[in-house]
């Protein structure tokens, strides 16, 4: 993991390098205007980036962090800059990739890490229940984050029940 971790830090020297290409493309307050035309790649961005965070170290990136690794400003008032909701997009998905995750270490034999993994997104949960969200995309993936809680609630439950971890089976499937 931390040489696959490594290669994809070094990918995203190129995409520094087109995202200064791309600050030169419009006027620098015209942001909104063209927003829509490289939003979903920025949220993709912000996305594998937070991967290869969580994959180090197991935590959240922070706004900041990302745009630097983006190459790109964190405030709207500087520039070319990582937008909120952009970032929240990207950490959605972050958890829909982490719910797989779990799953699959399961299925490799790692029992430790989907008890990590659902103590981190019940974090994230948590966080995103203190956001007052309206009814746009960003509240309909944030939706989505609620099944993925449960998809990993449920990884976690089986390894209680069938003992393959013992951290899970202290409280989860009680003890006699």
């Amino acid at each position: 993991v931390p040489k696959k971790c490594q290669k994809a830090r070094e990918h995203f020297g190129t995409v520094r390098t087109q995202m200064e290409s791309l600050k030169t493309k419009f006027p620098a307050d015209q942001y909104y205007r063209f927003h829509e035309h490289w939003r979903f790649v920025l949220q993709r961005l912000v996305f594998l980036a937070a991967f290869v965070v969580y994959l180090e170290s197991e935590t959240l990136v922070t706004r900041e962090a990302v745009a630097e690794i983006l190459g790109i400003e964190a405030e709207r008032e500087r520039g070319f800059h990582l937008d909120i909701e952009d970032y929240l997009s990207g950490v959605l998905t972050l958890a829909s990739e982490l719910a797989r995750l779990a799953v699959n270490s399961v299925t490799a034999g790692d029992y430790s890490r989907p008890l990590r993994i659902s103590t981190f997104i019940n974090e994230l949960d948590s966080g995103f229940r203190l956001l007052n969200l309206k009814n746009d995309s960003l509240r309909k993936r944030y939706d989505g984050l609620k099944y993925d809680v449960k998809k990993i609630e449920e990884v976690v439950y089986d390894l209680s029940i069938r003992g393959l971890n013992k951290e899970a089976t202290g409280g989860v499937a009680g003890e006699k």
